[in-house]
């Protein structure tokens, strides 16, 4: 039987990629496992917090009324469990590869240790109470489930990347019982288009995932939203204003990270900014607990309660800064559900400004609360619809679906406009790399001068005499000759219907008609950045040389166009399920 094995293996592989229904069942699995993930690392987390802050069963961290200095100590302590297991992990000198710059770098290639050490990261900061989220987690393996299953299967890259995005989506979708919301998640956080042949899998794999959530008694994160009164015209500009102050807001938030990460770095030693993280937490905890954790009591309580907009204000500014210190300080999460606490936070009070500015009340303070709510992840995680589809799916509400539209369009259009990032992407920009979505660009990096660069090529010495140049490379020979000096190292390229030109003196060096001698290029250049450097020199052809100047190849603008719209062309096929 075990001899079988393979045999049946390499069968099942056939048929997986040869049928969309095999591969629909195959995301639905997908769906299942990251929907269980999903539940086991939310509980494995609540399990810490409720053993560390002595929470009732019923009560998360966020929700506690206070918390008294002592216990608070396990803010730092956290913190200090990070840096050990972070010195445990240390071997590993690469940055850990989320799912994100999976599909957009790698076709959906995604590492099992790489995943494990971000949930477990995850886990351990949200566990001892750092502003942070799990959704970094959950889409971690439920994208890493996805992954394992296309290598498995040994499936193509566009449907590697598909299944990627249906695990992570399945993964979302469980967390907040939200299928389409973990599907447009997929969507546009990490497959980065709709395409046609992706929507049965990705959707099957997010039912599966909020089922399988379903049916181990879950409780979704956002159920108990009201919605308030039907949504006119002018709400629709009052919210587009919302929209408008969430972008900002997000844009501060995003870049107040980045800066406090860089000088916690310049100023501390890597093990002992997440402990130093933790003891700044503490007065942010004092001040009041919502800002801890990620913040599912806290939006409730602020949702469902008459709460006055000075505390509003409070929290707001408290949880914005512990979001910030966490991150900054190197504790592991995400921004995900920080963005959506802090967006009903900054919804409510919009309302309530409105409200104390006109006398009475412009906007319902729920509706409100629920559009800030969707605006604010747009502008630091993306995705419109999703954000939008998350709010359908919490109250069933189509008038309100419209206003959250509205203002998370605007808050999209100005973030583009003014930082050009979401968080995952922005966080990637200050590690060098220069992607903006999950698009896959990853061909164009894997598609370099070394790779289309022709190996068999004439030279001659830059002191041999045109004559010389005519007598042995005859017309029809070849096109273009390489001309080196004395030792071997590139001067330029001599075009032999320059040489066999009437005006061309025969007695005169080669050297005297070359051309491209400071245009070059280097083997690890990509297809973007060759053409870029074609489109510099005016030059038909160009030498890849080493770093010693010495020639590998050489690569021709006609071919590289030529493989570039080659290479468009079959991801515009995959794009539409075409094989």
């Amino acid at each position: 039987m075990l001899k079988r094995l393979p045999t049946l293996l390499r069968w099942l592989r056939r048929q997986v990629r040869a049928s969309e229904l095999l591969f629909l069942g195959l995301a639905i699995l997908v769906g299942m496992v990251g929907g269980l993930f999903t539940v086991l690392v939310g509980a494995a987390s609540r399990m810490v917090q409720h053993l560390l802050f002595g929470l009732p069963p019923e009560l998360r961290l966020s929700g506690a009324a206070s918390l008294s200095l002592p216990v608070l100590l396990a803010l730092p302590a956290g913190g200090a469990v990070l840096v050990a297991f972070n010195w445990i992990v240390q071997t590993r000198k690469r940055a850990l590869v989320d799912a994100v710059e999976a599909n957009a770098l790698h076709g959906g290639r995604m590492s099992g240790p790489d995943s494990a050490i971000v949930a477990a990261q995850t886990v351990i900061s949200n566990g001892f109470g750092a502003s942070v989220g799990l959704e970094a987690a959950y889409a971690q393996l439920g994208g890493l489930f996805g992954s394992l299953g296309a290598r498995v299967m040994n499936l193509r890259r566009a449907d590697a990347r598909t299944l990627v995005g249906a695990g992570a989506g399945s993964a979302i979708a469980a967390a907040f019982g939200a299928p389409l919301a973990g599907a447009f998640y997929a969507f546009e956080i990490v497959i980065g288009a709709y395409t046609p042949a992706a929507i049965a899998p990705v959707v099957a794999a997010a039912l599966a995932g909020a089922q399988v959530a379903q049916r181990l008694g879950v409780v979704p994160y956002v159920v108990s939203a009201q919605p308030g009164p039907a949504i006119h015209t002018m709400g629709y500009v009052a919210y587009g204003t919302l929209g408008a102050a969430c972008a900002l807001l997000g844009i501060a938030l995003m870049r107040g990270v980045a800066l406090v990460e860089a000088g916690s770095r310049r100023w501390l030693s890597g093990n002992l900014r997440p402990a130093v993280g933790g003891f700044l937490l503490i007065p942010l905890a004092l001040l009041s607990p919502q800002a801890l954790s990620a913040g599912h009591s806290a939006l409730h309580i602020d949702m469902t309660e008459a709460v006055p907009l000075g505390f509003i204000a409070l929290v707001l500014l408290a949880k914005a800064t512990a979001s910030i210190v966490s991150l900054g300080f190197g504790f592991r999460g995400g921004l995900f559900f920080a963005s959506l606490f802090l967006g009903t936070l900054v919804g409510h009070l919009y309302a309530g400004i409105l409200g104390l500015a006109f006398g009475h009340p412009i906007l319902n303070i729920g509706n409100a609360s629920l559009v800030g709510m969707a605006a604010l992840a747009v502008a630091v995680v993306g995705g419109p619809f999703t954000m939008a589809m998350l709010v359908l799916e919490a109250t069933g509400n189509f008038s309100l679906t419209g206003a959250v539209l509205a203002a998370s369009l605007v808050s999209s259009t100005l973030v583009r406009e003014l930082f050009g990032y979401s968080f995952s992407t922005w966080r990637l920009h200050l590690r060098g790399e220069t992607i903006t979505s999950a698009r896959d660009v990853g061909w164009v990096r894997t598609l370099t001068a070394g790779r289309m660069m022709r190996k068999g090529f004439a030279t001659i010495s830059g002191d041999a005499t045109i004559s010389e140049l005519r007598r042995r490379f005859p017309l029809g020979s070849t096109s273009r000759v390489v001309v080196l000096d004395g030792t071997g190292r590139y001067t330029g390229i001599a075009t032999l219907a320059v040489a066999f030109a009437e005006s061309a003196n025969a007695d005169s060096a080669v050297s005297t008609i070359c051309h491209a001698a400071n245009a070059t290029l280097s083997p690890e250049q990509d297809i973007a950045q060759v053409m870029t450097r074609f489109d510099e020199t005016g030059s038909d052809e160009l030498a890849v040389i080493d770093a010693g100047g010495e020639v590998l190849g050489l690569v021709t603008e006609t071919y590289v166009r030529r493989r570039y719209a080659e290479e468009l062309d079959k991801a515009q096929r995959e794009l539409f399920g075409e094989r």
